[in-house]
């Protein structure tokens, strides 16, 4: 056979071959959402942690939409942002949908990250909102006066001390935190509005004011478009995809012995992680 009788063989068995099966990318963010610098591990969502997740997720032949499954009770805005942001940019870049699920909660931080979906589903009994901003920290000044301990504090600068557990409160002080506060709430209702737009319903002052809500409220108040899981929901919009699950890879430093050091580390995270889960009854 000539080179051009092989050619015409080869373009017949291209023709004839099926088709790559559609797939749809599943991808779950789980945890609280911290700072970059917080201890990597299964159970934190922030930039760094879900960049190669995300990556593998878009990248997948036959891709027709992603999938994020959504389980936090929020937690750092910044990686909020930065994680809906990656997300975005993805979608735009393979030019395929994003549809969002919150499992058993997508509050706070949570939520902004499913605000990245052009859909967010939810179960009827998921746990969904808390469009606000919330500072927590302790008052320690009349315990160091009860054992008769002093501090002291040397600081350049004449507010870089603001809000030292350990002095009594500031009005001043507590004036700009909560300035910061209402700036921080203003830029999650921009990005709340952003991304759902005239499908939202309720009023500004019900909708944004921190309050969290099952998911079949959050359906009525146009936080979300729909209830179902995500098999249910991606079997019904795309039938013939295949599902594939993308999970996060054990790290090297999963591997590595645990220090008595990075222990202690280690379980005031958890600590801090129970709390912010606790608020939500969970």
């Amino acid at each position: 056979m000539g080179a051009a009788g092989k050619l015409v063989g080869r373009l017949a068995e291209l023709r004839d071959k099926p088709e790559k099966e559609p797939v749809v990318a599943v991808v779950r963010l789980q945890g609280v959402i911290s700072a970059a610098g917080a201890p990597i591990g299964r159970g934190v969502i922030n930039v760094s942690t879900v960049e190669g997740l995300l990556k593998r997720a878009f990248g997948k032949p036959g891709l027709v939409a992603v999938a994020v499954v959504i389980n936090s009770p929020g937690g750092a805005p910044t990686q909020s942002a930065l994680v809906g942001e990656r997300i975005r940019e993805l979608a735009a870049e393979k030019d395929v949908p994003v549809l969002a699920f919150c499992e058993d909660i997508a509050a706070s931080g949570g939520y902004w990250l499913a605000c990245a979906g052009d859909e967010i589903y939810a179960h009827a009994t998921s746990q969904v909102g808390s469009i606000g901003v919330i500072s927590t920290s302790f008052g320690l000044d009349g315990l160091l006066d009860r054992f008769g301990v002093q501090r002291r504090v040397y600081a350049a600068g004449a507010n870089k001390a603001r809000l030292d557990p350990f002095r009594p409160e500031s009005e001043e002080d507590v004036r700009w935190l909560r300035g910061l506060q209402d700036e921080l709430h203003g830029l999650f209702i921009d990005w709340v509005r952003e991304r759902r737009g005239d499908r939202l319903k309720g009023t500004p002052e019900q909708l944004f004011s921190g309050e969290v809500w099952t998911g079949a409220k959050a359906l009525e108040l146009g936080l979300v478009d729909g209830l179902g899981s995500v098999r249910s929901i991606i079997g019904k919009r795309f039938p013939d995809a295949e599902i594939v699950v993308n999970e996060p890879k054990k790290t090297l430093l999963d591997r590595l012995p645990i220090r008595a050091g990075d222990r202690v580390l280690g379980a005031l995270d958890a600590i801090e992680a129970r709390v912010a889960w606790s608020r939500f009854g969970l």
